[in-house]
């Protein structure tokens, strides 16, 4: 009969400890974080900032109004600004979850370094928009125009 092959002890710790280190480092790389993501921190000086509402209208058009002045700043057409409605569906669906009233504004501000933030100001949430690329940064950075 034959024997099974039998692989000597000291063979076997290092493989097995290469083993475990693989796993772990695919465990660190690949598992999603176990720390809450962290909010973007804002610099410490703001060339712009408004405070906006969005409203949905029964068309589908977005209303983005001053918060301070109740005017119309602009109207997102049905079917565009793709970024800009999928930042306030996460945000709405946020504060629904924690139970946040409507009333509170979003606060834009753009900042020295060039950074843009949205702040709700219903939940403190801060999302730093320019990390999101340019061209969608772009998309709410024309909200601070004042032009009215």
């Amino acid at each position: 009969m034959a024997q099974a092959l039998q692989t000597p002890g000291f063979l076997r710790r290092p493989a097995l400890a290469g083993g475990l280190l693989v796993l772990a480092t695919l465990v660190l790389v690949v598992a999603p974080p176990i720390l809450p993501p962290q909010q973007a921190e804002a610099p410490s000086v703001a060339l712009a900032q408004r405070d906006l509402h969005f409203a949905d209208r029964a068309d589908g058009a977005v209303v983005v109004t001053d918060a301070a002045t109740g005017r119309e700043v602009t109207l997102i057409a049905p079917g565009q600004g793709g970024f800009v409605r999928g930042t306030l569906r996460g945000l709405v669906r946020e504060r629904r979850r924690e139970e946040a009233g409507r009333e509170a504004p979003f606060r834009l501000t753009a900042w020295h370094n060039g950074q843009l933030t949205l702040q709700d100001r219903a939940t403190g949430r801060l999302l730093d928009l320019t990390g999101f690329g340019q061209t969608n940064a772009e998309a709410f950075l024309s909200f601070l125009s004042t032009k009215e």
